[in-house]
């Protein structure tokens, strides 16, 4: 009978993802290339359109002296923008496929309910799912990148033992009741076939992408490190190329020549500093309380059961990445503008622990499967819930 149950909840799954995929599809098409998106499909600096690589590397110079720092993105998004709306629009789902994959990677749960989990949150956990992943210039400022700063984060995680202390003198906690899987008892991870190469343009790429998420798993992989050197285990040259380079990209993305042309233009320079304060706290509580919201309301109920219930520790691992995502939704206190699809990285973070709990839930009790998988059916139509609005304005069936 477990079997059974077992097979019908990957068949069902199975099935919903395909049409998580066609709809996903289907509503891309629907949003057309618009607003930024007709400005960077030309030389950003004259309304030249880009026929080519070359007139993507010039634009891009010009950006990051004149409007800002975020080259990286937004030459990912030039680079789309070359390739036409349809081809885009392709992309842009395999894009989110790649991210709910690399999701469950990063969360150690390689199956295929959690890949559907994965993907059913970064639809129905958004707080913005039109501007965040359907809007061009959005997928590729915050859906193209979020896979690329995962997988430098997990690049390091992969190198951490789940047990230990993360602060210096504290007791190491209790061993867990039941083996989480093989892939946790593994001591030492195989080693990444040409890291020391890749992680260079990797780390660059991860740090120079938003304000917030570069510092962030810049300073995830320093604590790597740090706790490696710390617990005397061995420190490969690739970790700390990895970690220079993230930091040169952090750095290249906030002292961009361009971030102060335009914060020059920005009308909140006026305000008075305690207006401004106020302001960028409202934003920083508005995140919290409204755009994660839901994110947070599931990371807590799965932390209820796993830590309150069952007893099982979060990991340092996914302490790590709640730091992480802490981090990167303080650092937008210097940020003129916290956006609510600004906050997709941060999501991306919270629902990799998410994934890990839920792994860690099953792991004690299997019986608690169905329950799990009807959460995420929950969450999924909610996400389907916005996608089918959307195309249902877009064909003028609601009016």
């Amino acid at each position: 009978m477990k079997e059974k149950s077992r097979k019908i909840m990957w068949i069902t799954t199975g099935i919903l993802i395909l049409i998580s995929a066609a709809v996903m599809y289907v509503t891309h098409r629907a949003v057309p290339f618009m607003m930024d998106d007709l400005w960077y499909s030309t030389m950003l600096s004259d309304e030249t359109p880009i026929t080519s690589f070359a007139d993507i590397i010039t634009s891009q110079i010009w950006h990051y002296n004149n409007w800002g720092g975020r080259s990286m993105t937004h030459g990912i998004l030039q680079i789309t923008l070359l390739l036409g709306e349809h081809a885009a629009d392709i992309l842009n789902v395999v894009m989110t496929l790649l991210l709910s994959f690399v999701i469950c990677v990063m969360a150690r749960n390689r199956t295929l309910p959690a890949f559907w989990a994965a993907m059913a949150m970064l639809l129905g956990l958004n707080a913005n799912f039109k501007m965040s992943m359907f809007w061009q210039a959005g997928a590729a400022n915050y859906l193209y990148i979020t896979v690329f700063i995962l997988i430098f984060a997990w690049c390091y995680l992969r190198e951490l033992p789940e047990s230990g202390v993360l602060v210096p003198g504290k007791r190491t906690p209790e061993p867990e009741r039941k083996p989480l899987g093989k892939d946790e008892a593994v001591p030492a991870p195989k080693h990444l076939w040409g890291i020391t190469l890749w992680i260079i343009p990797l780390g660059i790429l991860a740090g120079w992408s938003n304000e917030n998420m570069g510092p962030a798993v810049w300073l995830l992989s320093l604590a790597v490190i740090l706790l490696s050197v710390k617990e005397k285990r061995r420190l490969f040259p690739w970790m700390v190329l990895g970690n220079i380079s993230c930091l040169a990209g952090s750095i290249l993305v906030v002292a961009a020549p361009g971030n102060f042309v335009r914060s020059g233009q920005v009308d909140s320079n006026d305000y008075g500093f305690l207006w401004k304060c106020f302001l960028r706290g409202y934003a920083e509580s508005a995140a919290i309380e409204v755009h994660l919201f839901p994110t947070l309301l599931v990371l807590g109920f799965m932390a209820l059961i796993c830590k309150g219930i069952l007893r099982q520790p979060l990991g340092r691992r996914n302490v790590l990445l709640l730091l992480s995502a802490l981090l990167s939704w303080g650092a937008m206190i210097l940020s003129p503008h916290y956006p609510d699809r600004a906050t997709f990285g941060t999501m991306a973070l919270l629902i990799c622990v998410i994934i890990s709990l839920a792994k860690k839930i099953v792991s004690v009790r299997k019986d608690l499967s169905w329950m799990l998988w009807g959460i995420t059916l929950l969450i999924w139509l909610r996400g389907m819930y916005y996608c089918g609005e959307f195309l249902g304005i877009t064909w003028g069936w609601i009016k």
